[in-house]
């Protein structure tokens, strides 16, 4: 058995051109360009057990010779695989199961799964490959081109890989910043057996939403921190290409929580052991959510308040000049997001996370860090104070204690969703319903807000200065709309207050 590590990233098929020829892959290369195709075939079981059980068994044929091969386990990280592999070769295009190592094949695939094996989809693609020497480590880079296809249907592949054949991980995401300065690329989560498994399935991509990773109560914090930090960066990645291309609004949301979940979690790690490349990721971070949070207050505006108004007051000229005005602003922003420059910067950023992620920081940890749980503790137990004091006389709409509110209440709720594993669990998901009621409400709250800036900026347009009827019309409706959140607020308070601390004193 072996252990591939590989960093995967799709590539524009008309940026090929351009990489092959660009002088730093001669500068660093130790082997000439050599192209074939590889022509693969994968097995499951009508079941698809094989795929439930992340694996994928493969018959590739290369140039005259057939090899058969079989993956598993591992993870993915920020576009990096990395799988155990076996691989044997056969004599022709059909499974062998008579290699002389058969029996470390026989744990995962059982004779009477591999009774029900069958061909389930192809994969054929041309591979030109060479081999660099990129500050020591010996990276083999492939460009594959070709596709992935099943009885009744494709899909195309356009993609790099760089497997890392002798060195460290990190230094796969160097060669991908440099290769990012030569072409646009994105970072790939998915394998092509993996995208052949959803051709299969009839697949579509969704807005995803995070999932909190498994871990032990005796844990370090160290091990926990890097757990967590890892799933928001995955939360972030499955959505990043939706948001710079696809129509639902949902993505742009998704990464916003991603971020500001991330924002979270490094400021604690900066507690923990301060860094300069963590204060730079962090400052980044925090650009990065004031630059999204404009593109989507005009997604909330209008599909919070003028859609609705319209559907309740159609016909009204006025109130459809604002609307449309509105979305020819939100559109700007989008374009804006989905520029080529700026696509380019936020696979940069993730890159860079990466290169921290598997870096020293991490590596230098001292393995006899505190325990997570002793650190959650005192983390919830100071936050929980500082949301008593700030809820503390909330009768008025004032806008700095409104603020004040939301980001400690935020702060504390994704604390909560952290580390709530630690403890006992019935406690703390009644104690995150009553923070998720409280952090909803706010954020009604906020919107209410922004919409009052945006309508000031709507106001000095041009084309909306005879409809400022329906501009007042809309600020009415809103103001409605403000005072029975702020009641809703209060009661939410004092619904949280009644729940007891489940981390202890």
């Amino acid at each position: 058995m072996a252990v591939e590590t590989e960093l995967k990233l799709r590539i524009a098929p008309e940026q090929l051109a351009r990489l092959k020829r660009h002088p730093l892959l001669k500068m660093h290369q130790v082997t000439r360009p050599v192209t074939r195709r590889l022509y693969n075939i994968y097995y499951d079981t009508p079941k698809l057990e094989l795929h439930r059980a992340a694996m994928a068994l493969r018959l590739r044929r290369a140039g005259r010779q057939w090899l058969q091969t079989l993956k598993g386990g591992g993870e993915v990280k920020a576009g990096m695989h990395q799988r155990n592999e076996w691989e044997v070769p056969v004599r022709r295009a059909a499974l062998d199961f008579s290699m002389p190592d058969a029996a470390e094949w026989d744990e995962y695939l059982p004779l009477p799964l591999r009774k029900k094996l069958q061909p389930v989809f192809v994969t054929d693609f041309s591979r030109n490959s060479r081999m660099l020497d990129w500050q020591g480590a010996q990276i083999e880079l492939c460009i594959d081109r070709g596709e992935v296809f099943t009885e009744r249907h494709s899909t195309p592949i356009c993609e790099l890989e760089l497997e890392l054949k002798a060195g460290e991980p990190q230094q796969l995401f160097e060669l991908a910043l440099a290769l990012l300065d030569i072409v646009p690329l994105e970072l790939e989560s998915i394998s092509k057996a993996e995208r052949g498994y959803r051709l299969l399935s009839g697949y579509s991509d969704k807005p995803a939403k995070g999932a909190m990773p498994d871990f032990a109560k005796t844990d370090t914090l160290a091990n926990v921190l890097q757990k967590l930090i890892w799933s928001c960066l995955a939360h972030l990645q499955n959505n990043l290409h939706g948001m710079m291309g696809g129509d639902d609004a949902e993505y742009l949301h998704q990464v916003r929580v991603a971020l500001r979940r991330l924002r979270v979690l490094l400021r604690m790690a900066e507690k923990f052991c301060a860094d300069a490349q963590l204060s730079e990721l962090i400052k980044d971070i925090a650009g990065l959510c004031v630059y999204l949070g404009r593109v989507r207050e005009w997604d909330v505006f209008i599909g919070q308040t003028l859609q609705p108004m319209r559907a309740r007051m159609a016909g009204h000229a006025g109130l459809q000049a604002v609307l449309t005005v509105s979305e020819r602003r939100r559109d700007a922003r989008y374009a804006e997001l989905r520029s080529m420059a700026q696509a380019r910067e936020l696979q940069r950023l993730m890159l860079r996370f990466a290169l921290w992620m598997n870096g020293p920081y991490w590596q230098q940890q001292d393995k006899a860090a505190p325990l997570a749980r002793d650190f959650a503790s005192r983390h919830l137990r100071k936050l929980a104070k500082r949301f008593a004091r700030s809820g503390q006389g909330l009768d008025s709409a004032d806008a700095a204690q409104l603020h004040a509110l939301r980001i400690i209440v935020k702060k504390l709720k994704y604390s909560v969703e952290f580390f709530a594993m630690l403890y006992r669990k019935q406690k703390a998901q009644a104690h995150l319903a009553a923070l998720s009621e409280i952090q909803e409400v706010l954020g009604q709250i906020n919107d209410v807000a922004v919409a009052h800036r945006l309508l000031d900026e709507l106001a000095v347009m041009p084309e909306l200065l005879a409809h400022q009827e329906a501009l007042a019309s809309v600020k009415g409706w809103i103001a409605h709309e403000l005072s029975r959140l702020l009641t809703m607020l209060r009661n939410a308070i004092r619904h949280f207050d009644k729940q007891p601390a489940f981390w202890g004193g």
